[in-house]
């Protein structure tokens, strides 16, 4: 008489969030770590871009509150000269480099709005990597997650079970990639607005003060108001028996 040999049982794995990543398949893992890197990539760029935009302001501050002591286009000039670090100063001075060819103050306004531009794009480097992070990493976890259920249902289909143990490990997996992306995405989203809001900021200080600037260095005299010069009445006819 043959005996039934006892089914066995499917290999028990704890489910805490290491031992998942250990045992996830090799699409999830890839997905975890491309995340991973995403998410490490957010952190480092929005560290490098608050200091350098804290930089940047404590430079143009400084610049601005000594430029309101200047009173003409030489002293401005000198000014941006050991100012160079400053947003402000490499506006100036390149509008002091094209004043001797250029006479149109209309064409100098032209001049500092596409120094502005320069010094914005300067300011937004790195910006796209954290747009892109924030939009397309949920997608990417997102990518994890159906891979992972895809993978629970060939577990049940192969162990002909779908007790917890079979389906758990699957799906756990899946969440935990939902979970590194939404991880990678909301810091990017936030520096982003930050980040944006202070280089938008930064803009406007530059474009109200380039106004001032280019009439500095165009040498614009402030029209002065006419005086009026007090109407001469001729004296009043003499009378004829005076």
């Amino acid at each position: 008489m043959l005996l039934r040999q006892p089914e066995a049982t499917p290999k028990t794995i704890a489910l805490d969030p290491v031992t998942l990543l250990r045992h996830a398949s090799g699409p999830v893992k890839l997905t975890v770590f491309i995340l991973l890197v995403a998410s490490t990539a957010v952190w480092v760029i929005a560290i490098l871009k608050l200091f350098q935009l804290a930089r940047l302001q404590s430079a143009e501050q400084a610049f601005e509150r000594e430029a309101l002591r200047t009173g003409s286009a030489a002293e401005l000039a000198d000014l941006a000269g050991s100012h160079r670090a400053s947003p402000g100063g490499r506006i100036v001075s390149w509008l002091v480099m094209r004043k001797d060819r250029i006479a149109s103050i209309d064409r100098l306004r032209a001049i500092a709005d596409r120094a502005i531009v320069t010094e914005r794009q300067r300011a937004s480097a790195f910006m796209a990597i954290l747009g892109t992070i924030a939009a397309a990493s949920p997608f990417v976890g997102l990518f994890g997650t159906v891979y992972g259920i895809i993978d629970a249902f060939v577990r049940i289909g192969a162990e002909k079970s779908a007790s917890l143990p079979v389906v758990a490990p699957a799906i756990g997996e899946a969440l935990m990639a939902t979970a590194i992306g939404l991880a990678a995405a909301i810091p990017a989203v936030i520096f982003y607005n930050l980040i944006d809001k202070r280089i938008g900021d930064l803009e406007a200080e530059l474009e109200a003060s380039a106004a001032e600037w280019v009439q500095v260095i165009a040498d614009v005299p402030v029209a002065a108001p006419p005086m009026q010069r007090p109407i001469s009445r001729p004296p009043p006819p003499r009378s004829m028996g005076g």
